[in-house]
């Protein structure tokens, strides 16, 4: 057993004379008089070793989760998706593969974990149609629905597809059939039937994206689906997340004015984010951009965006891109990107509540205080 003097315990703790003075008095640290200078205290190297063992342990663990909240380190375990390796996996699928001939339906099920292949037919109750409907038909649900808790699971997927159903019937056509051609037939553009398809799927499903987390942590108190749902709709209308696609407009402009490279390299030279390329859970390329580009023909202005902003920045087109483009190719309303993000991702949002309501918690961390 050693002794060290207070000079050593500070820099072994890393801490202020007051906080050692202060565990000394709390009995954490043995104290006693130094033999050769009854003035001063030596203190026990094994008890100051142990609470600066214990202090590393907390600020390492306090850098972890603030960091893990920025693109950082996992903080919830999921078995519903995951990016590995350039690959967009639903439960151990590859998104990519099931886009080529799935449909949102077919997502759902997988993501889900349903024997059964959901509904998402929806009836015509006059309402106003578009994201607007949407807000309004999930938030009346959400007054009204059942809380998530003490249900079993065959009777929350009955929820969950009354909900998806609910957007559907604002944002596509009301009715029967598959959603892509109801969504189509709602734009009068039956030609975008099978981009929609694509698109749908390949949006259904992201891990553990600003949407998605608001909507597992509404889950998590109990509040019914519906909550959770309105909860990612509220987040996804953020221009950093589902809107990011209405960013497209200026370079757009620019480039129609200036010409592709110019309005890139204009844009550059200003110091400025090139808007809707790369993506860093993707630095190979968004494989889910990719995908869907290959399901029509982009227009002359977004092929040469894409490929010079490649040449000069080396961030290839992301999923945002794309929305454009095909909002662009087909002519569909200004605001299609978010219309298809928010009716895809509602099936990702309730996969997650339906997660969260199995594990039984209450998602609460807490906060690193910095104030007065």
């Amino acid at each position: 057993m050693g002794w060290i003097s207070a000079e050593d315990a500070l820099v072994l703790m890393g801490t202020k004379p007051q906080t050692l003075y202060a565990n000394v008095s709390r009995g954490r640290i043995a104290a006693r008089p130094d033999p050769e200078d009854p003035r001063r205290s030596l203190y026990r190297r094994d008890d100051v070793e142990r609470l600066a063992e214990r202090q590393r342990g907390k600020r390492a663990a306090e850098a972890v989760a603030a960091e893990a909240i920025a693109w950082g380190e996992p903080v919830l375990p999921t078995s519903i998706s995951t990016i590995r390796d350039g690959r967009l996996l639903y439960r151990g699928n590859d998104a990519v593969a099931l886009a080529e001939a799935g449909t949102l339906e077919e997502a759902a099920q997988l993501l889900w974990d349903s024997a059964a292949l959901p509904d998402f037919s929806g009836a015509d109750e006059n309402l106003q149609s578009g994201m607007a409907g949407a807000y309004l038909t999930i938030a009346t649900m959400a007054a009204t629905d059942m809380p998530s808790t003490g249900r079993a699971k065959g009777v929350l997927l009955g929820d969950a597809a009354r909900v998806v159903g609910a957007i559907s019937s604002v944002i596509a056509t009301p009715g029967n059939g598959a959603v892509h051609e109801r969504l189509a037939d709602r734009w009068g553009r039956p030609e975008a039937a099978e981009p929609l398809r694509r698109a749908l799927v390949l949006l259904a499903e992201h891990e553990l994206n600003a949407s998605t987390f608001a909507a597992r942590v509404t889950a998590s108190t109990g509040a019914p689906l519906s909550a959770a749902v309105l909860s990612g709709l509220a987040a996804l209308s953020g221009p950093l997340h589902g809107n990011a696609s209405q960013s497209m407009r200026g370079l757009v402009a620019e480039a129609e004015r200036v010409g592709a490279e110019a309005a890139i390299a204009a844009t550059i030279r200003q110091g400025l984010p090139l808007t809707c390329f790369g993506h860093r859970l993707y630095p190979e390329g968004d494989v889910r951009a990719t995908a869907l580009l290959g399901a029509f023909e982009a227009p002359t202005l977004y092929a040469e965006l894409a490929a010079a902003g490649e040449r000069l920045t080396g961030e290839r087109p992301n999923i945002d891109f794309a929305l454009a483009a095909m909002t662009a190719a087909f002519d569909l309303p200004e605001d299609a990107p978010l219309q298809v993000f928010a009716l895809a991702r509602s099936v990702g949002w309730i996969a997650h509540a339906l997660e969260q309501v199995e594990t039984g918690a209450l998602i609460r961390p807490r906060a690193r205080y910095v104030g007065v």
